[in-house]
């Protein structure tokens, strides 16, 4: 491929609304033009990249005996209301009728359609295991796209899903799924994506996890114990608190708190620390609005997914009115009104002598103990798990919370989608069962980004091999040279001879321009022929992440390069 027939413009300024380097460098790159809030057209360096992350993929998947199938992009809303989640997913889902009335869906994801696909063909317990996968555009509605390709509406994903008659060989499959991920991670240039355990979500299962690559513009928080090497999702993690109740247990008694409406200007008027303080944090459910009050200790924030899946319904910030019954502000356990559904989070229990609202304005209580003045009281975890916090493994103060991007998931879901579409098989005793599903992600144009995230400077990306528009670019300086040209033209038709991927730039620019758009493009090997290289008999070869620069001899060039080419796929 020659540079100046390469669709796309690459320029020097950053885009002004370009918050993360991986989005900006594409942009000035030529890799993606935005088409529509979180859509984008892929130029071709990109393409070429997310083609070889999708070849990568489809090598680990039939490695682990996956069928490659494809489902269509457009469902009818029957199937979905078959699983439920027609109604029970919310604007994510884009509906649509078409031309005849009837109502249509675009896939966000093809659990329904998997289900439909096979369960006539799997109607005996002899057709299984097996897993099928498909790498498809699909649509989700996000309401906050962001980060160019890192969070969009139209994306390009590969989604597996595996049939299992026992949740022994679910499990089974699962970890050589995992193990499979561990591998496309690694081949793709990203080794240090780790796993963790995750809240499964609108896809249902029990037991899931989602691969994260760490870095400060993930969107998503990840507790990990340094000493045991626990990890997880903060919507998933267990927060683990353990309280040291006073001595002397004080009774309860009402003081006045004129104006004082926050636990911190509460705490600070009674000259106590938060940690002796309940607090209340109101929600409603969706469904019906009723009011839910979750109690817990003044320094712990609401995990709202584990209250979500406690109550089995969506939530959301209360507005609290006059006919609640409740006192904003002053929100207390003791004789808090029956209208609403009171939780207490385990970061309360062993508390004694704590501060909590008195539920009368301009009232709270000292002395407050949740088990001796609540005794019914049942404790859950509501709570997120904190920097610094103990491991739920190994029960050491050793939480670090750090920001990832998800590039990856896998789920468990069990019967969750056979169930509610009726599929079954004839077991080996003739009876009717029900199969066990698995589910697989991986975000193509999310992956690259990534790649790009984590392996770039201040130029441009740096490709590894496996995945890197091209494998060689050469920078011929000087083209209007005649020697110049020869040696260049030389090496670029015997490199293409030899099935080595190259970008040829033979434009009448100056050096730094051409160098300026090589470091954009982010091509792992870079020759350079020019005139003064020549005059050495040379032609100089570097790497885009400045770990080599060396001369070599034009005549061996060819060799040399295809060494390096084959050991750099290697790594």
């Amino acid at each position: 491929m020659k540079l100046e027939k390469l669709v796309g413009e690459r320029f020097k300024e950053r885009p002004a609304d370009c918050q993360i380097d991986s989005h900006a460098l594409m942009m000035k790159g030529g890799y993606i033009k935005q088409v529509a809030n979180g859509i984008f057209s892929l130029y071709m360096p990109l393409k070429r990249v997310t083609k070889k992350i999708e070849n990568i993929i489809r090598e680990e998947m039939d490695k682990i005996d996956g069928q490659e199938v494809m489902f269509p992009v457009v469902m009818p809303a029957s199937i979905w209301e078959e699983s439920g989640r027609y109604e029970t997913i919310g604007s994510e889902l884009l509906r649509f009728t078409d031309r005849n009335g009837a109502k249509m869906v675009l896939g966000m994801t093809h659990e329904e359609a998997a289900v439909h696909l096979v369960r006539e063909y799997a109607s005996s317990y002899t057709k299984y295991p097996f897993m099928i996968y498909q790498i498809q555009t699909k649509f989700r509605d996000e309401a906050r796209p962001r980060g160019g390709l890192i969070r969009v509406r139209e994306f390009t994903m590969k989604d597996a899903y595996s049939f299992h008659t026992s949740q022994e060989d679910l499990e089974q499959y699962y970890e050589k799924c995992h193990k499979a991920y561990e591998r496309i991670f690694a081949r793709a240039g990203v080794p240090e994506v780790v796993s963790v355990k995750s809240d499964s979500g609108m896809m249902g299962g029990s037991v899931s996890h989602e691969f994260m690559l760490l870095t400060p513009v993930g969107e998503d928080s990840i507790a990990i114990c340094s000493d045991c090497g626990f990890s997880a999702n903060m919507e998933a993690a267990e927060s683990v608190i353990v309280n040291t109740p006073d001595e002397t247990a004080l009774p309860m008694e009402k003081i006045a708190t004129p104006d004082m409406h926050t636990i911190e200007d509460v705490c600070s008027f009674l000259n106590v620390p938060v940690e002796k303080s309940c607090k209340a944090v109101v929600y409603q459910k969706n469904m019906d609005d009723s009011y839910v009050v979750v109690f817990l200790r003044g320094d712990i924030e609401v995990n709202e997914t584990k209250l979500r899946n406690f109550l089995g319904e969506e939530i959301h910030p209360a507005v609290i009115t006059e006919e609640s019954g409740i006192v904003a502000g002053f929100i207390g356990p003791v004789g808090i009104t029956d209208k609403c559904t009171v939780l207490y989070d385990n970061s309360l229990k062993g508390c004694n002598n704590m501060v909590c609202g008195a539920n009368e304005t301009d009232f709270h209580c000292k002395g407050f103990s949740v088990e001796r003045d609540i005794p019914d009281a049942q404790f859950n975890d509501f709570a997120k798990i904190k920097d610094g916090g103990i491991c739920p493994v190994c029960g050491k103060h050793s939480i670090t919370v750090s920001r990832g991007i998800e590039v990856g998931n896998i789920f468990q879901l069990g019967t969750k989608y056979t169930k509610a579409m009726n599929m079954t098989y004839l077991d080996s005793d003739g009876k009717s069962k029900t199969p066990i599903m698995g589910c697989y992600g991986i975000g193509v144009g999310r992956l690259a980004a990534s790649v790009c995230e984590a392996h770039h400077d201040d130029y441009g990306p740096i490709w590894p091999m496996s995945i890197a528009p091209w494998e060689v670019h050469i920078c011929a300086v000087r083209a209007d040279n005649e020697e110049v040209r020869a040696a260049a033209d030389k090496l670029y038709d015997e490199l293409q001879s030899a099935g080595v991927e190259v970008l040829y730039d033979d434009r009448k620019v100056s050096a730094g321009f051409m160098f300026s758009d090589a470091d954009l493009i982010g091509v792992p090997v870079r020759v350079v022929v020019s005139p003064r290289n020549l005059k050495e008999g040379c032609v100089e070869i570097t790497a885009r992440d400045k770990s080599f620069s060396e001369k070599c001899p034009v005549d061996d060039a060819l060799e040399k390069l295809k060494s390096l080419v084959e050991t750099m796929k290697k790594i």
